[in-house]
């Protein structure tokens, strides 16, 4: 079981009231729903192995070079000393070091790389695993991964993480007419607003899923362009030619990195925790309380 962190721990502080509090009255919100998120998935998937991927950059420059939008409106009108540090709210920023020393004390993997995102770790490690793999995620990027043969799914969170969309090859079929390795040429194609992607003007996803039905990927649409036999549309052929230029560099930043130089860890769900006078100190330092001890509770049966 592969967790984007970042993207359950925003759930978790929003999903969890900030009247959450560690005895000194810091919010604790987002720790304690990101554990309560934890104890729910090991209790109801029993995963052997599981790795909290983290976004040690999350606008890497690699991607940013190529398409200079990217992310960028997410980077914080108040940081003009350090334009590349996202926005966050004020309250969960001083949260994340405190999920990191927690996770830490537990001895549940927690993997993140300098200049890759959290997807890109999950890439890499879904690409080397042996057997089945559960990607648990907010974010829709991460169903290009979705693969049946090799038992690859997407655990969707609906509603907190106890209702979950599981997302496998016939779901992606049904509901954006492609499979997992398509979803990368729809999302780019389609664009998407909140990664700053322009996309294809004109291009939305009904009509991108269409195009990738006809002509099987984007390689092939843009042979299709350059066919004047081809069956597009004569404003198809005029978006696509248009769009030449990003469609060139999108697939390398829509696509999740999958050879990340991920460092020695120890994938195995703990049964007791790797530091339990540190985890105590923790627990009493931050008030984790009853979420804390589910947890514990859920990784000891």
């Amino acid at each position: 079981m592969l967790l984007d962190s970042a993207s359950l721990y925003y759930r978790a502080y929003f999903g969890v009231p900030d009247s959450v509090k560690a005895p000194d009255g810091t919010p604790v919100n987002a720790v304690r729903g990101l554990l309560d998120f934890i104890s729910r998935l090991v209790q109801d998937h029993r995963p052997d192995q599981l790795v909290a991927c983290m976004d040690a950059d999350w606008r890497p420059a690699w991607r940013v070079e190529l398409i200079p939008s990217y992310k960028a409106h997410r980077v914080a009108v108040e940081h003009e000393g350090d334009p590349d540090e996202e926005e966050t709210p004020d309250t969960l920023a001083p949260q994340v070091p405190v999920i990191e020393a927690v996770l830490d004390a537990l001895g549940i993997a927690r993997v993140g790389v300098a200049g890759y995102e959290a997807d890109d770790v999950i890439g890499t490690l879904t690409g080397r695993a042996a057997g089945p793999v559960d990607i648990v995620t907010g974010d829709r990027d991460l169903f290009q991964l979705v693969d049946d043969a090799r038992g690859v799914r997407v655990l969707y969170p609906v509603k907190g993480v106890g209702t979950l969309q599981l997302t496998d090859e016939a779901l992606l079929r049904e509901k954006y007419g492609v499979d997992g390795a398509g979803y990368v040429d729809l999302a780019l194609l389609r664009g998407d607003p909140s990664d700053g992607l322009p996309g294809v003007p004109g291009v939305g996803e009904k009509t991108a899923a269409k195009l990738i039905d006809a002509y099987g990927d984007l390689a092939g649409i843009m042979a299709a362009v350059a066919d004047p036999r081809s069956k597009l549309t004569p404003t198809q052929r005029t978006r696509l030619d248009g769009a030449r230029d990003y469609l060139a560099v999108a697939p390398t930043v829509v696509r999740v990195a999958g050879d990340v130089p991920l460092p020695a860890f120890d994938p195995a769900l703990p049964s007791e925790p790797r530091d339990p006078a540190l985890l105590d100190a923790l627990a009493a330092r931050w008030g984790l309380g009853g979420s804390l001890h589910r947890l514990l509770a859920t990784l000891q049966h």
